[in-house]
């Protein structure tokens, strides 16, 4: 049985340097209101990031990376069937760090076993408090409403307007994840985390990255309580990227 040898904890302030929206899901269209809400505390009206909502992106990111990427996450089958043994091992990292499936589970117990418990535990993220705080004493609103519409190419008429809700630039969150340490462990599977979040950084969060939405950015990173910034700010999204 492999041995649970520590729990690595990761924190830092996720800053929004462009607008974040996180859907809620809304079952009802309100004349006059706003299209697409984002998610929100159901106590507090306040919004946050989900655990899930960074978890997938981190995930996605690293499957493309890995060249491996397919339309469901990567699965034992994958790992199997995988001739190229960099490739092969970076299929393992990316499911030792984030887990496989149940169908995998049953299917391909000795994997499971061989592969190990699910390293990454991913939190909500809140409202960092000084922020919120400050903004309610202020009397303004923890949200934006973005009015969009679609340009008619030929008459250069805009078309089929909307409202949509979003978390404004300048918006501070809490972040923070655990990385499990498992005996006989690839003592790379940090550094590759901290890829991934660079990668959610050269990337964006959320819905709508590609007009501009959700670019973010992790500042006073700590691993274990201890300040990592500097380390942070030196880590390579892609380190095989050869230099021209």
């Amino acid at each position: 049985m492999a041995q649970l040898n520590n729990i690595i904890r990761i924190a830092a302030t996720l800053e929004l340097v462009t607008g974040l929206r996180i859907g809620a899901g809304d079952s009802e269209m309100h004349i006059g209101g706003v299209d697409n809400t984002v998610i929100k505390h159901p106590l507090t009206g306040a919004p946050y990031i989900p655990g899930s909502s960074l978890k997938g992106k981190m995930r996605s990111l690293l499957e493309w990376r890995s060249g491996a990427v397919k339309e469901k996450p990567l699965g034992a089958k994958e790992y199997t069937s995988e001739t190229d043994t960099s490739r092969q091992t970076e299929i393992k990292h990316i499911l030792q760090l984030f887990g496989i499936g149940g169908g995998d589970v049953q299917d391909n117990k000795e994997l499971v076993a061989k592969l190990g418990p699910t390293r990454l535990s991913f939190w909500d993220c809140p409202l960092e408090k000084t922020w919120e705080q400050e903004v309610r004493d202020n009397n303004q609103l923890l949200t934006e409403v973005k009015s969009e519409n679609v340009i008619n190419r030929i008459s250069g008429v805009a078309q089929h307007p909307r409202n949509t809700e979003r978390v404004p630039a300048g918006a501070k969150f809490d972040f923070r994840l655990s990385l499990k340490e498992i005996d006989g462990d690839d003592p790379s599977l940090l550094k590759i985390v901290l890829q991934g979040l660079k990668l959610i950084e050269l990337d964006s969060l959320g819905g709508s990255g590609s007009r501009g939405y959700g670019k973010v950015q992790f500042l006073d990173l700590t691993i274990n309580g201890k300040d990592e910034s500097e380390q942070f700010a030196k880590v390579q999204a892609f380190p095989n990227l050869q230099k021209t």
